[in-house]
């Protein structure tokens, strides 16, 4: 193939191709052509025209036809283009060709499409020959068959773009020939006639003045009988010549008697169509004909196309005329004629209102609209009111009014709060006034509205429930008021469904009790029987929807209206059919069906209620049920048809809801009603469905469109089923009419009964319905063909799901007939269900013999059959057989199926065939697997060649291609990737077949193509070339189809998840290469070539995409205006995908594009930074015009601007992860001014100003939004520092900013949800340490002070509105918000000077009381709602402090989320009270708090005792934290296990918590153990620091209990010598610690281990084994360091409070710990940070050498024992490790030193320890680092100053040698600071030494240290050049003399005499000091004249 890439074609390597090959070569030619042809060609030209000349000659295929035009028409246009008019002279030759064979039909529509491409490029260059040209196609088109007409079409249409204006000759001409083609038999020729008026309508006049009306009924005539895409083409044309006609885009010359069109003229047009679509076609029975319904859908379309070319502008000027003119259309009596036709009119007015409306406003405009509609409501309703004959022409009126006003309402949300309160127009009292209408439809659709109020707007739901309640009590004897307020009630009982914040439960139990009322009184009037009995199951039924909790409450009394409403038995069933007429009836059904869909209302929201008790209660009632189904309507016939139906209907609902078992041998009539087309699409494969069209769930239309495959119903509506009011869905439901449901329930309970039957019963059912559909002929047989198989397909998937057997031969023959009838069914829909059904059976079965059987039946019917229908369904039926039997394993089943598929794909002469046999190809590749491989390359070779060969109006087959070459990518897989021959052919192939549907005209297999190539970038990447891929993807984004943005935006999403910057830049050069004019806005265009991308006429403005600031600007345009949900996901992913990968590199570019994201609202920035005003929804400034400084956004909707938010938390959150200049202001703009680079501290001003702007928006999802990017701003920047105020944040400066964002989300009307996200912003602020000023912390104070003061003031406002649980959730916010604010703040900054630290304080102290009492009241809720299941008896009946007893398991997740700040909270507040009571009265709850109130409660009877109290307090903390870290699933919440620690911490720093806890010595244990479990399961450093602290802690408590135990036994014993303890603390007289019930064995296993992990060292067993790392350095970090020292210091204080005998047995384990550390950090294995170890080793060191146990009589002399063992071990090491490099001498002398000054003397002066103690410090004594030695002599000085039996040995031993080091020192002076620091060091000692001898000897000893000291003296030319250590030493002996000369004056006076040397030179020495100090202290002086007088206080050096 790569010989294809060359400028000419290489005919030599093309002719030695197969034909297919061939076909291929030169499609891969001419597109490496048409990438060249930009060069210039001149010189090639004339050949290059001779190869192309012989293409077109050789009858290409349909893409390569379009290919070889574009490359001639281009060549011409790049060279030299005088001969281009023999080519077309050659085109018209072959046009006027006689030859009608098929073989030259190629050639001919090759010769259309160039001449089509000719003239469009080269334009006028050609205009001496256009007329002939025109001529001659529309006379071939006379005698062309659909693909010629199609083609010529498509011609012309090119030939009227290329000429424009010079084209006018033939414009009545072509107007004609397009008129007749829009009316052709053929949808492609349709199409293109719509196209090719489309183009000509641009200069063609007349076509939207004189010749409109004839052009209209030429299109209405075009929309009967079409398909979808002609739809969208003709209502293009339509919609595109009434907005010329309105809004002419060129002057036309007035004529007499003419004007301008109005908008009502251009609608009564319209209305005449779609008026019209109803006469003449009407069957006997009434209902419409699908064509007729084809044309109203169509006008419908034209319309939605209209308005959205006038443009949004347009629209809010002239919507009041518009929406009267659409109100006649549906209020009209011909349209309105039959219900069905009703429905349909409705439905088509509606969506022309939600397609406008909808997606062409902003939402100002959009409230002015529904001002509008609500006037026009109100108009309505007076029109009613005046004259009831008008009623029915009103109803449908208001329906569509009222859907719409809803849509509005609830898309708005709370953004159209302020529209409620405008009492100018009084919106719910005009929409609650139509409950009254007479009408039931009308009356349904006022409720839906109220509904959507209630869903957009959540506070409302309470306010109108008790309205309607209100009002229905009021008025229960009006049968309008009853049905309409009950609706009412039930919608909004739905829409709490929709709403997080619920509702009160009192208010269930008011519904309830109108509910009963409304039963209980229906007998007493039968005028309005019906109307209460319905209307009080509905409430009934919707009640069901708040869930079990409320409902559980209910039940009793709902079981017994249950049992009233059917007969005890069925012989009191037969008794009540012998009485009664058909009124009476028809009430009952009524009554019993409402009973029934409560019961299925009760299955569906509470299964949990669903026991087998009440289960029990039901079954008789349905047994009466069903026993009433046949009778009643033998007895009253059509009397009661309407109600029987619906009762019916009940019965099988509820029937299929629940078990089957109790219903065997009861048969039901199955086969009536009429046929239904949508039982089935449930029941195919999902995948089948491609073969029957474009799915209504992937196009925009599908609201209308699926009337169109909906039967005769015409689409289903409210008032079918007024009891699906209440679903959960955002959209109004659309029931089916009963008949029609009734069809599909019955199928559905079909499927889960038949299952449980016998085999007898099974093989009769299947044998009648065989024989049923034998027995008819024609549509009766299809319907009620239609209705077994899908009821038979329905129990096969249920056997299949339940693993159940479908029975004997005799059920399975009956089964396969019953099935392979269907296949043969001229239904398509029936033969994917039937092939559906055979795979279900095929599992069923699971018997290989059956499955081969079929296969080879379907094999045979294959060979002999000729008709499309079997060769269709039993192709289909091939690839479905082995669908759930994980795939095709057999490889000559493959090869069979490949080669019958294949031929089957080739049979051109059958479209339909092709289409199917190539979907079950697709089907059979994806099931084959890897099995596949050895057919992929013929499979390719076959798709290509079809591909190429597929005329263009075959759409199906194209999408059918597309399938299958997407299957086949998938099974290559990564294989594509290789570098093989055959994976490059099959990898051009696929790249190739890609490029054919890329130029397809039809969107769903252009759709196909990106899909493909998105499969072939997941595995070959490098193969495809973003660089084409990318533009077409732009482009296409703005496509009119669904199904083509979708797959747009899906391989956009897999681009960007590894190159979104190449994906952005490929998107930027697209733009730039657009004409200036169109550089930023793409949209919608008939032809995807480049050239063609813009066209500005055919440009729907509410299609165009922002380009302006690139692909992801693009994006978010498109985000604001879809609506399906899969879309909007997709468009966000991608979003994210392109922001994680760029956000940092472009940062400002994306912060940009957030805020100009969130700033497109109808408000202007500046606006939405004003205090709010009243006027802000003026009718006058609804709709502005764009303004050139607003940025490349408009109007965009609440929900997008939320996702720019949520966009903006996640650029900081990403941001976090990388440089820290992002949040360090000095950093950044120093690397600023190195580097280009971008930082996000550098745009804090832009974050702060973006979540103040959300903050203080009016959508309250927005207001969410802005506080959580301010509290994460908050979070990230609040530590920073400003670089310019030392001392200073940086975001100090935006305190006013916080301030009012804060504010309006504490305002009284503000929602709960918006109040405790700004508590958290609030305390988040405080806790900052932002705030400096005490006045501005007031402020932010008293917001969340106010928030605390609507928990307080009882019942407000608030439970009213929402559920009980909201308050909990602003309590909760508050209360989990504001500890971590205050208290922590308070117990971090005592002891401090900090003002506002003592300011936060004094404010906090205020509101400590209250406070207190609720954390104490919510932490005991918690505690409660915390036990188990077998415990919930205990919990109070009316429910907790904050949550009333329905509201327990909604409750719990707010509880959950805050309890662990609370915790710790009111630990600390009890920290700070000491635990000692103040009464301060008691506290006003908005609930009474529970019995158990935690000492608060003020009757006397039940006060407590202070003691009692805080006992109950601490064992409330202890329990909540005890439960938590013993549980398992506490592993995700780290915060909270800190909480639990700090709360146990914060205790345990109180002396009466620590007494209880050191008192209860099982309680100790327990937590001991909760502890040591918490620290082997959590590897965080600083859970593992708490534990230990707390651990710490504990010890201490016990401490403490013991010395009070010992110190009271003292007192009574009299003991007086302190020596003598008594035995208190563990051990007892035994010395034996119990694990499990021993404290200091729980201490000592929880320190062994944390030491052990991080020394493995220590353990015998661990020391020498891999996972010990024995004989390796384990480096400990800085905080491992402090765990291991926080864990010795707990060993060593663990002997204090065991007995003496006790502490003999735990003393040996502490001590080897103790050493084996030392050991460890002598020898240097921790690595650097050992210094960060040795004082805390020693310091435990000295505690246990201390320790009163080593004193105690009992003990002293086994803890002797003991020591002196350690100290040996001690020695040892030191003998053993000394020769070691790294060995830190210094740490075991310092350890030496520590066990000879503390240990008693029996420890430490025995042999030979003594000995080697003494020869340890001689040893170091010898060392020659520096270092070592004056550490040596300082340890010398503690030893010589220590108790006399100690130091007498050292002095002894280690005097003489000391004295001979100094006399050393004279000879070798130190020569740098550290010999000088020892030869210091060694003075000292020396000094300690003389000071330690009796006063007798000490003069001899003074006589030994002056001399040495004169020695170090220097004289005067000696000191002038001495180095600076040897100077210090001068000095520093000099200073020693004069200080100790005078205090032993004899003796300095006898050696002076004795040696005159000493005394010159002493006296030399003290001379030249004083001339020193004289010289210094005259410096000063000079200095003085020139310094100023004034002292600067900063040195600004």
């Amino acid at each position: 193939m790569e010989q294809a890439h060359s400028l000419l074609l290489n005919e030599e390597a093309c002719s030695q191709l197969r034909e297919h090959q061939r076909a291929e070569f030169v499609f891969e030619w001419l597109r490496f052509l048409k990438k060249l042809l930009p060069a210039d060609v001149k010189q090639n030209q004339k050949r290059l025209v001779e190869q192309l000349t012989t293409v077109l000659t050789g009858s290409p295929g349909p893409p390569t036809r379009l290919l070889l035009a574009q490359c001639l028409a281009l060549v011409y246009r790049v060279g030299d283009s005088l001969m281009s008019s023999l080519t077309v002279d050659r085109c018209n030759d072959i046009i006027r060709s006689k030859d009608d064979s098929p073989s030259f039909l190629p050639t001919r529509l090759a010769a259309v499409a160039c001449l089509g491409v000719l003239y469009e490029q080269l334009g006028r260059l050609l205009i001496n020959s256009f007329k002939e040209s025109v001529a001659n196609l529309l006379k071939a088109m006379k005698s062309a068959e659909s693909q010629g007409r199609c083609e010529i079409m498509l011609c012309i249409e090119r030939i009227l773009k290329g000429l424009g204006v010079s084209a006018v000759s033939c414009h009545r001409d072509i107007y004609k020939a397009a008129r007749t083609c829009l009316t052709d038999r053929s949808m492609a020729v349709r199409c293109a006639a719509a196209k090719c008026l489309l183009e000509l309508q641009r200069e063609a006049v007349f076509l939207w003045s004189s010749e409109l009306e004839n052009v209209a009924t030429v299109c209405f005539r075009a929309f009967e009988g079409s398909n979808y895409d002609v739809r969208v083409g003709v209502s293009k044309l339509l919609g595109t010549l009434l907005a010329s006609a309105l809004d002419p885009r060129q002057t036309i010359a007035p004529r007499p008697g003419t004007k301008r069109n109005s908008l009502k003229e251009v609608m009564e047009l319209l209305s005449s169509g779609f008026l019209r679509g109803g006469a003449g076609f009407l069957r006997a029975s009434g209902d419409m004909l699908k064509g007729s319904r084809d044309v109203r859908v169509g006008i419908t379309q034209t319309c939605v196309v209209f308005v959205s070319i006038l443009g949004g502008a347009w629209l809010e000027m002239h919507f009041s005329c518009l929406l009267s003119l659409l109100m006649e259309w549906v209020s009209h009596a011909r349209a309105t004629q039959y219900p069905a036709d009703a429905v349909s009119c409705r439905c088509c007015v509606s969506f022309i209102l939600r397609a406008t409306l909808g997606s062409l406003l902003g939402e100002k405009a959009q409230i002015a609209a529904a001002k509008e509609i609500c006037q026009l409501i109100d108009k309505q309703k007076r029109v009613a009111r005046v004259s009831p004959a008008d009623v029915a022409a009103s109803q449908h009126v208001l329906v569509c009014a009222l859907l719409e006003l809803g849509s509005l309402l609830q898309d708005l949300s709370s953004t159209a709060a302020p529209l409620l309160l405008d009492t100018s127009i009084g919106m719910l009292d005009t929409v609650i006034s139509v409950l009254l209408h007479p009408s039931a439809s009308a009356r349904l659709a006022a409720a839906w509205c109220l509904r959507c109020v209630a869903v957009g707007m959540p506070a409302q739901v309470a306010v109108l429930l008790d309205r309607c309640a209100e009002r229905l009590n009021a008025l229960k004897s009006c049968p309008e008021a009853v049905a309409g307020y009950s609706a009412a009630i039930a919608a909004l009982l739905g829409a709490v469904q929709l709403c997080p914040l619920g509702i009160s439960h009192s208010k269930g139990k008011v519904v309830m009790t109108l509910a009963e009322d409304l039963l209980r009184s229906a007998a007493q009037n039968s005028r309005i029987s019906i109307q209460r009995t319905q209307g009080g199951w509905l409430l009934l039924s919707a009640l069901f929807t708040l869930g079990p909790t409320v409902m559980e409450h209910h039940l009793p009394r709902l079981l017994l209206l249950w049992k009233c409403a059917f007969p005890l038995s069925v012989r009191d069933l037969e008794n009540e059919l012998r009485r009664g007429d058909s009124f009476t009836w028809q009430v009952t059904l009524e009554g019993r069906a409402g009973a029934l869909c409560a019961m299925k209302s009760l299955v569906v929201h509470c299964k949990d209620l669903l026991t087998d008790d009440v289960i029990s209660r039901l079954l008789p009632l349905l047994s009466c049920a069903v026993a009433l189904l046949s009778s009643i309507i033998k007895a009253y016939g059509n009397q009661i048809k309407n109600a029987a139906t619906v009762f019916r209907l009940r019965v099988y609902e509820i029937l299929t809801m629940l078990q089957p078992k109790t219903y065997e041998g009861k048969q039901l009539d199955w086969t009536r009603s009429c046929a239904e087309l949508n039982l089935l699409p449930s029941l195919c494969y999902i995948q089948d469905l491609a073969l029957l069209g474009p799915g209504l769930q992937d196009v925009d239309q599908h609201y209308i469109e699926e009337q169109l495959h909906g039967g005769g119903s015409g689409g289903g509506t409210l008032e079918y089923d007024p009891f699906t009011i209440f679903e959960k869905a955002q959209e109004v439901p659309t029931p089916l009419p009963p008949a029609s449901a009734l069809t599909a329930a019955a199928v559905q309970l079909f499927g889960v009964i038949f299952p449980h039957l016998g085999i007898q019963q099974k093989a009769q059912i299947l044998e009648q319905f065989c024989e049923f559909v034998r027995q008819l002929k024609g549509a009766r047989q299809q319907t009620v063909q239609i209705h077994v198989a899908a009821a038979f397909c329905c129990t096969l998937k249920c056997l299949a799901l339940s693993r159940r057997e479908l029975g004997s031969e005799e059920v399975q023959k009956p089964a396969l007939s019953l099935l392979l009838g269907a296949l043969e069914g001229s239904n398509p829909l029936l033969r994917c269900v039937a092939a559906e059904g055979l795979a279900r059976l095929v599992q069923v079965l699971n018997d290989p013999n059956f499955t081969v059987s079929i296969t080879l039946m379907s094999f045979d019917k294959l060979k002999m059959a000729r008709d499309a229908i079997t060769r269709t369904g039993h192709a289909l039926a091939l690839s479905a057989v082995y669908r759930y039997l994980s795939g095709i394993s057999s490889p000559q089943y493959i090869s069979a199926c490949v080669g019958v598929l294949f031929t089957l794909s080739q049979d051109s002469t059958s479209p339909e065939v092709q289409m199917w046999a190539l979907h079950a190809l697709s089907m059979v590749v994806d099931l084959a697997g890897p099995l596949y491989h050895s057919h992929l390359e013929a499979s390719f070779t076959l798709v290509l060649r079809l591909l190429l060969s597929t005329p263009h109006t075959h759409v199906e087959v194209q999408q059918s291609l597309g399938r299958c070459l997407n299957a086949l990518i998938t099974s290559m897989g990564p294989d594509l990737q290789g570098e093989g021959a055959g994976v490059c052919v099959v990898r051009t192939s696929c790249l190739v077949g890609c490029a054919v549907m890329q130029d397809s005209q039809d969107c769903l297999v252009q759709a196909q193509a990106i899909s493909c190539l998105q499969q072939l970038h997941m595995f070959a990447p490098r193969f495809v070339n973003l660089a084409s891929l990318v533009p077409s993807l732009c482009i296409n984004l703005c496509s009119s189809y669904l199904s083509l943005r979708c797959a747009v935006v899906a391989c956009l999403r897999q681009l960007a998840q590894r190159e979104a910057v190449e994906v952005s830049e490929h998107a930027v050069t697209l733009v730039k290469e657009l004409p200036r004019r169109d550089n930023t806005q793409l949209g919608e265009s008939a032809s995807p070539p480049l050239h063609n991308i813009v066209s500005s006429q055919h440009v729907f403005r509410h299609r165009t995409l922002n380009f302006e600031v690139g692909l992801e600007g693009a994006l978010f345009s498109l985000l604001d205006r879809e609506s399906d949900p899969r879309l909007c996901r997709d468009i966000q992913e991608t979003l994210v995908h392109m922001m994680s990968l760029a956000a940092e590199s472009k940062l400002a570019h994306w912060l940009k594009l957030c805020k100009d994201v969130l700033s497109a609202s109808a408000d202007s920035a500046v606006e939405t930074l004003q205090e709010e005003d009243g006027d802000r929804y003026d009718d006058s400034s609804v709709f502005h015009a764009k303004s050139e400084s607003s940025g490349p956004f408009n109007n965009l909707r609440w929900s997008t601007r939320v996702f720019s938010m949520e966009c903006v938390c996640r650029i900081i959150a990403q941001c976090e992860n990388g440089d820290p200049a992002h949040f360090n202001m000095a950093l950044a703009q120093e690397q600023r001014l190195h580097e280009s680079a971008d930082f996000l501290v550098l745009h804090l001003a832009d974050l702060i100003r973006m979540a103040f702007m959300a903050a203080t928006d009016h959508s309250d999802q927005l207001r969410l939004a802005g506080l959580q990017t301010l509290l994460v701003i908050i979070r990230k920047f609040s530590s920073v520092p400003e670089p310019e105020f030392p001392g200073h944040v940086i975001l100090e400066q935006y305190q006013a900013n916080v301030g009012a964002a804060l504010r309006p989300a504490f305002h009284v009307d503000a929602p709960p949800n918006v109040t405790a996200k700004a508590c958290q912003v609030c305390s988040a602020w405080i806790a900052s340490g932002v705030i400096s000023d005490l006045r501005d912390l007031r402020r932010v104070h008293q917001l969340l002070a106010s928030s605390l003061a609507k928990v307080q003031v009882g019942r407000d406002v608030t439970s009213q509105l929402y559920n009980e649980t909201v308050p909990l959730s602003v309590q909760g916010s508050r209360q989990r918000e504001s500890p971590g604010s205050h208290l922590q703040q308070q117990s971090d900054e005592a002891g401090t000077a900090d003002p506002a630290g003592a300011g936060l304080l004094k404010l906090v102290q205020t509101d400590l009381a209250t406070l207190s009492r609720l954390w104490l009241a919510a932490l005991q809720d918690h505690g409660l709602l915390t036990l188990p299941s077998q415990y919930s008896s205990q919990l109070p009946s009316t429910g907790g402090s904050f949550y009333t007893a329905e509201t327990v398991e909604q409750a719990r997740p707010h509880y959950s989320s805050a309890w662990a700040t609370i915790l710790h909270a009111t630990a600390l507040w009890l920290n700070s009270t000491g635990f000692i009571m103040v009464d301060e009265g008691p506290a006003n709850l908005s609930r009474p708090v529970t019995p158990t109130s935690m000492g608060q409660s003020t009757s006397l009877s039940s006060v407590k005792s202070p003691e009692d109290v805080s006992t109950d307090r601490l064992h409330l903390i202890l329990g909540i934290s005890v439960e938590f870290l013993c549980s398992p699933h506490s592993g995700d919440q780290m915060e909270n296990i800190s909480s639990c620690l700090q709360a146990l911490q914060a205790l345990l720093e109180v002396p009466w918590p620590r007494s209880k806890v050191g008192n209860d010595q099982a309680l100790s244990v327990e937590l001991l153990s909760v502890l040591h479990r918490l620290i082997v399961t959590r590897e965080s450093p600083s859970i593992q620091l708490a534990v230990l602290e707390l651990v710490r802690q504990i010890v201490c408590a016990a401490q403490e209990h013991v010395k009070e135990k010992r110190h009271s036994a003292e007192v009574d014993d009299g003991a007086a010598e302190k020596e003598t303890v008594p035995e208190f603390g563990e051990g007892r007289d035994t010395g034996g610690l119990v694990p499990g019930k021993s404290l200091v064995f729980g201490a000592l296993e929880l320190c062994l281990c944390m030491l052990v992990r991080k020394l493995p060292q220590l353990s015998p067993k661990l020391a020498g084994s891999p996972t010990g790392r024995g004989g390796q350095t384990c480096f400990l970090s800085k905080t491992d360091c402090r765990l291991v020292t926080s864990a010795l210091a707990i060993l060593s204080e663990l002997p204090s409070i065991c007995s003496p005998e006790g502490s003999v047995s735990v003393l040996p384990t502490v001590l080897y710990l103790l050493l084996g550390v030392l050991r460890e950090a002598v020898k240097g294995s921790v690595g650097a940070e050992s210094g960060q170890l040795v004082p805390g080793i020693l310091q435990a060191l000295r505690t246990v050498l201390t320790s009163p146990m080593s004193r105690a009589e009992k003990s002293h002399g086994a803890w002797t024992e003991l020591l002196r063992c350690a100290l040996h071990t001690l020695l040892e090491s030191w003998h053993t490790d000394k020769m070691e490099p790294g060995v830190d001498e210094v740490t075991m002398l310092t350890s030496l030193t520590i066990f000879l000054l503390y240990a008693s003397a029996e420890v430490t002066a025995v042999e030979p320890l003594q000995t080697r103690c003494i020869q340890a410090f001689r040893a170091s004594l010898e060392s020659k680092d520096p270092v070592v030695l004056s550490r040596s002599y300082q340890l010398l000085v503690s030893l010589f100053q220590g108790p006399a039996p100690v130091a007498r040995p050292f002095i002894l031993a280690l005097g003489g040698r000391l004295v001979s080091q100094l006399e050393e020192v004279e000879k070798s002076r130190p020569q740098g600071p550290a010999e000088l620091q020892a030869v210091q060091d060694a003075i000292r000692a020396l000094e300690a030494l003389v000071f330690a001898a009796d006063e007798t000897h000490r003069p001899q000893l003074v006589a030994v240290l002056l001399p040495i000291l004169i020695s170090l003296l220097l004289d005067e030319n000696a000191l002038a050049s001495a180095p600076a250590a040897s100077r210090s030493l001068h000095e520093s002996a000099l200073r020693d003399l004069m200080r100790i000369g005078p205090q032993h004056s004899a003796v300095f006076k006898a050696l002076m005499a004795s040696a005159p040397h000493m005394k010159a030179r002493l006296e030399a020495a003290v001379k030249g000091n004083k001339e020193s100090v004289n010289t210094k202290a005259q410096a000063p002086r000079v200095i003085n004249k020139n310094t100023p007088s004034i002292q600067l206080k900063i040195n600004f050096l």
